[in-house]
């Protein structure tokens, strides 16, 4: 693990970076410089694994750059990517809760850059402020929702439906809000990765992608797609989801 200390004069850019975090939002200012003194500075290429299922937590991490794969893996070798989380997200900060072991496998899909922020801190600062505490009940229970979520969209979308839904979810990111507007999209990462994320077989990826240019309209070009308004898109993908977009 390639970690570089803060130096004294990039405090004040890790006191930054983690006061824009939502799961730091309430803290005070000396819980935020208490979190930013400790906090260190990961930087690891593609491929590198942060940590094994079953490991004992000693950091969370919060993106700076790059792309990380959040999976289990079976007996046969069989990957069930769960999440992929990239700028702005934060993994590993509920460990404190299941006995500081990581229940999942984290590596990097394309270089990364991460804030490591110790995971006894993270234990201090639940026993000690009352309003972090509550903080990270509420990120647990969004997380939960999140997954409830994803047990629907298996359940009662289509394979089609469900890329339809991480395109929208993509236009959503890119603050795309016009439902007659055209978005250009590019593919934040591989597709064989993406139909994992969708529990979908990468053929069936491709059957879908081309059946929902099929019912939508969507241009595809390689890992460029084109939505040509939201409107039709978020019809037909939401037709059989509790929620509608653009959705939280």
């Amino acid at each position: 693990m390639h970690v570089v200390p803060f130096k004294k004069s990039r405090i004040m850019d890790a006191y930054a970076l983690v006061r824009n975090c939502s799961l730091f939002a309430d803290l005070s200012d000396d819980h935020l410089t208490m979190i930013a003194e400790n906090t260190q500075h990961l930087v690891e290429p593609k491929g590198k694994i942060l940590f094994l299922h079953g490991d004992e937590a000693h950091y969370c991490y919060l993106m700076l750059h790059g792309w990380i794969k959040l999976f289990r893996e079976t007996m046969d070798g069989t990957e069930a990517v769960f999440d992929v989380v990239t700028k702005g997200h934060i993994f590993g900060q509920f460990a404190i809760f299941n006995h500081n072991i990581h229940d999942y496998t984290a590596q990097t899909i394309e270089a990364i850059g991460a804030l490591l922020i110790p995971t006894n801190i993270l234990q201090r600062l639940v026993t000690q402020d009352q309003r972090f505490a509550l903080n990270m009940l509420h990120h647990m229970a969004s997380h939960q929702r999140m997954q409830t979520d994803e047990i629907e969209h298996l359940a009662l979308q289509s394979a089609p439906q469900r890329i339809g839904c991480f395109l929208l979810r993509l236009c959503k990111s890119a603050r795309h809000t016009h439902p007659t507007e055209s978005i250009e999209l590019q593919l934040p990462y591989d597709k064989t990765l993406i139909a994992s994320r969708l529990g979908m077989k990468a053929e069936t990826f491709s059957r879908a992608l081309a059946k929902l240019k099929e019912e939508t309209g969507i241009s595809i070009k390689g890992s460029t797609i084109t939505v040509h308004g939201t409107d039709s898109l978020s019809i037909y993908s939401c037709a059989t989801c509790s929620n509608q977009f653009p959705c939280t």
